[in-house]
């Protein structure tokens, strides 16, 4: 059996070693450097090298490779390790050839999505691989390039001939990405973590942050918020517990640890739901965005026809541009702001203030609830 690399990450659940695994994102680049190395050097490497942004650093073993009329192609397997994903054990190809173009240029083949409804991480038309893959493509073939001593233009289709029926599987055709599946993976790397365990996990680092002598818990569904914490109001990477999509159990569990306030900073994209009393926001609990945003619209004075294109929107970002263009947003955001307040003082009591921050990309901070603005305005006399 070949070596990886990736045999050596595990996770302990139940005294049962649980192993990584690695994404289409990491197949797609480590594909797209083998197809590289075969077009410039006529042989494809039995296996091929790749740094994920994780840091972790693979050995792939290179799939069916092919060369004909100056076009190379290489393929991965990919590997979920023990997290249960339905692309486990697909192969994902690269095709790549010289291009009159500088730079590298990517797009999706067979079985890859293309974006079909604005407000996703790509233009409609585009192919559905988002930003961190696409960079990863990019530069593993500069890194092929490089090591055969080429300089040249390349394009570089990336294919997934199974993706077109496990799309079907997926969220995907409703979100408006139609064909196949979506490229993803921010770090590279796929951490297997089952429900409880990840809750058990987020319980030790509240009782660590409580034990270090915090009264304030700062929390946040994930990297985006943590770094817009940091980014915005200097709040450092130790300050901060990653909840994931339970809010509600995290509110709970600091409660019970005995802080003396919470602040949870968020996207919009997550925090949208605690308006409508949604407390695991993940998509399976329960979704609501949509109807909860034409709600806060509605009651920011929006007329019945801008409440139907919310309610026809795919992402909190279309939505909230439709807002914006009609020059509501900010008394949308305030009403959403009010509804999230009612629903995070019902979940803990009244026992401890809890302040939430809601931001997105496109508009930074949209909201903030009464002990959100308190905290700001306390920072902001500070002149931090």
């Amino acid at each position: 059996m070949h070596e990886t690399g990736i045999e050596a990450y595990t996770v302990l659940k139940d005294g049962k070693k649980l192993r990584f695994g690695y994404t289409t994102g990491t197949c797609a680049a480590a594909a797209a450097k083998a197809a590289v190395m075969l077009l410039c050097t006529g042989r494809a490497p039995e296996t091929v090298r790749l740094v994920t942004p994780k840091g972790i650093e693979l050995d792939l073993q290179v799939l069916e490779p092919k060369l004909e009329k100056s076009i190379a192609s290489c393929a991965i397997k990919k590997d979920s390790g023990d997290d249960p994903d339905v692309t486990n054990g697909i192969l994902v190809y690269a095709e790549v050839w010289k291009s009159p173009s500088p730079g590298v240029t990517v797009d999706g083949g067979l079985g890859v999505g293309r974006i079909t409804k604005p407000g996703l991480k790509q233009p409609v038309g585009e192919a559905a691989i988002n930003p961190v893959p696409r960079e990863m493509i990019r530069q593993a073939a500069e890194e092929a390039l490089d090591e055969c001593g080429e300089e040249c233009g390349l394009s570089v289709v990336i294919s997934v001939p199974e993706g077109v029926e496990i799309a079907k599987r997926t969220f995907n055709p409703r979100l408006g990405i139609e064909g196949g599946i979506s490229i993803l993976g921010t770090s590279g790397i796929v951490e297997p973590m089952s429900e409880d365990a990840l809750i058990e996990s987020i319980e030790l680092e509240i009782r660590q942050q409580h034990v270090l002598g915090r009264e304030r818990l700062v929390i946040s569904p994930g990297n985006y918020g943590a770094d817009f914490a940091k980014e915005a109001f200097g709040v450092t990477e130790d300050d901060i517990v990653k909840c994931s999509n339970y809010i509600g159990r995290t509110l709970d569990m600091a409660v019970a640890e005995g802080f003396s306030e919470v602040l949870l900073i968020g996207h919009v994209g997550k925090l949208v739901k605690l308006a409508g009393g949604i407390m695991n926001t993940h998509s399976k609990e329960g979704d609501g965005r949509a109807e909860i945003m034409a709600a806060c619209a509605l009651k920011a004075g929006a007329d019945a026809e801008l409440c139907r294109k919310i309610l026809d929107c795919v992402t909190t970002d279309e939505m909230l541009r439709l807002m914006h263009d009609a020059g509501i947003l900010e008394q949308a955001m305030t009403y959403m702001a009010e509804r999230i307040d009612l629903y995070v003082k019902h979940r803990v009591k009244e026992m401890i203030p809890v302040g939430v921050i809601v931001f997105t990309e496109a508009y930074g901070m949209l909201c903030a609830t009464p002990a959100a603005r308190e905290w700001l305005s306390g920072i902001n006399g500070k002149g931090e």
